[in-house]
């Protein structure tokens, strides 16, 4: 027999194919594992956030689209083929008298609602248009061009976002790169601001795929932007006027922006951190909170901040920001260290049955939450949802936030703490790391470290706990996790894991 071939071949074979089959039992094993974990916990949050879903009627593409409240207590929904429905009895529980009328049709991609002085403002692709009911028919009859100063190339995914109006009277307009890379369009990956009298501001350069915009508790502006070129992560970002928000493919608009934005700021070298290259390009806008990719999200989306005073439960004036591709909603808390905006994010609900594109608070303190699988699939399953988020009463036991000291991180929770497994070091975890600033697709984490937690101290009340870190990082996202931190009355943390982006360590 020659032993150099004829049967050592194919047992090698055979136990290549079974390595192949035990490989793919475990990955379905470890699928199954998440899809149990994530059902385990959605039955858990589900003690403290319901999740209403509203009855759309046959024949209704009620593909999300964006919300407004109207003074009438209907709720103007707007989808992304071009129509504006009123609705009925939204806030009912359970909501067997909702109600939709046709309000509006034929308009281009409505991303964007707002109310002001009896008109209904929506942004379509090329335009803000504001529009009435001069009849009381409960149809629109009246529309009017405010502002169409930018352009549009017909690439599918010139997407165009709009806030509420801003404190001056203002509306602010995100509008997405040319196929998310490029800029084939005057102001594509700006955003602009519309004033009273309907002229346009250029206002930010630098965006790329937007996916929602709205203002903090304070009524400064921020945005979402998606992971892709120039952004290795979803990011929640500071509008402040005259900023570079990182991508430079639009900023050849800059000639016809000068008077407002001054000249264009230099080109960042690919291949860097984002962190270093703000240092040397002094208009290049630091994230405030990173979504770590995928962990936390793939699509952020739109965002509220809670302003209820403690009708949705124990985390008024953070921002709820949702995620699209994950059908969560998350939380983020910020803080400005240094004159610059940075905190953290942590996930409140996960279980929307669509794509979360669009959130509105509503005036029982509840969360409207619109959603859609258009274009991209999404967890939730269903191509569009209107749903609402209504808290039960119970409060979870959360890190409610999380802020940077010159030593560590400070930790408030929902609820006191036990302080035996809260004061010990033993019970948290954290790591850091940043992304790589290039114009290639996205980025892996990178630049890894392990910070030591030294001490946890408890504060007098349990509700707070200090965090002792050697080995803070400016420019690192901190992972931190608390798998041994228990409550008062022996309960895990519901979401044990935060995420805060240092951009400064605070001084002393």
């Amino acid at each position: 027999m020659n032993h150099s071939g004829g049967a050592a071949p194919p047992r090698r074979s055979m136990s290549r194919r079974r390595l192949n089959w035990f490989r793919a039992v475990a990955l379905c094993l470890l699928v199954i594992g998440v899809h149990l974990r994530a059902a385990d916990l959605e039955t858990e949050e589900s003690r403290y956030y319901k999740i209403i879903t509203l009855p759309i009627p046959p024949g209704i593409l009620l593909e999300a689209g964006a919300l407004q409240m109207m003074p009438d207590g209907k709720l103007a929904v707007s989808t992304r083929i071009g129509d504006i429905y009123m609705v009925d009895n939204v806030l009912d529980d359970p909501p067997t008298r909702v109600k939709f009328h046709l309000f509006a049709s034929g308009l281009h991609e409505v991303l964007g609602l707002a109310y002001r002085d009896g008109w209904l403002y929506a942004i379509q692709r090329p335009e803000v248009t504001r529009m009435k009911d001069l009849n009381g028919d409960g149809r629109a009859d009246l529309f009017e061009t405010v502002c169409d100063d930018w352009s549009i190339s017909g690439d599918y995914h010139e997407y165009a976002f709009m806030s509420k109006f801003d404190r001056q009277g203002y509306l602010w307009v995100t509008l997405t790169l040319t196929g998310s890379f490029t800029s084939e369009a005057p102001y594509r990956g700006w955003c602009v601001r519309v004033a009273p009298d309907g002229s346009m501001i250029p206002t930010c350069s630098g965006l790329r795929s937007p996916g929602g915009i709205g203002t903090n508790c304070l009524g400064d502006m921020f945005y979402t932007d998606n992971q892709g070129t120039w952004n290795g992560a979803d990011a929640l970002k500071p509008l402040v006027p005259g900023a570079f928000e990182g991508n430079p493919e639009g900023n050849k608009w800059y000639p016809r922006a000068e008077k407002f934005m001054g000249p264009r700021p230099p080109d960042p070298a690919s291949g860097g951190r984002l962190w270093n290259e703000a240092q040397r390009i002094p208009q290049l806008m630091l994230p405030a909170v990173y979504f770590p990719y995928p962990i936390m999200g793939q699509s952020g989306s739109g965002f509220v901040c809670d302003c209820s005073a403690g009708k949705l439960g124990p985390f008024a004036g953070q921002l709820l920001v949702g995620d699209q591709s994950h059908s969560t909603v998350m939380r983020a808390t910020l803080e400005r260290v240094n004159g610059h905006y940075q905190g953290a994010c942590y996930m409140l609900r996960n279980g929307f049955a669509s794509g979360n594109l669009t959130l509105e608070l509503e005036p029982d303190g509840s969360l409207m939450v619109y959603g859609t699988d258009r274009g991209w699939g999404a967890r939730g399953g269903q191509p569009f949802a209107l749903q609402r988020m209504v808290w039960t009463g119970l409060t979870p036991f959360e890190v409610r936030e999380m802020r940077a000291q010159p030593d560590g991180f400070e930790l408030e929770f929902t609820e006191p703490v036990d302080p035996v497994t809260a004061g010990s070091t033993a019970s948290y975890a954290m790591e850091t790391y940043t992304y790589i600033y290039q114009s290639s697709y996205g980025s892996p984490e990178v630049d890894r470290t392990k910070p030591v937690i030294r001490r946890a101290e408890v504060s007098a009340d349990h509700r707070r706990v200090h965090l002792v870190v050697d080995g803070l990082v400016e420019g690192h996202v901190h992972e931190l996790h608390l798998p041994g931190v228990r409550s008062a009355q022996g309960q895990p943390v519901l979401h044990d894991a935060a995420y805060y982006t240092l951009n400064f360590v605070p001084k002393p």
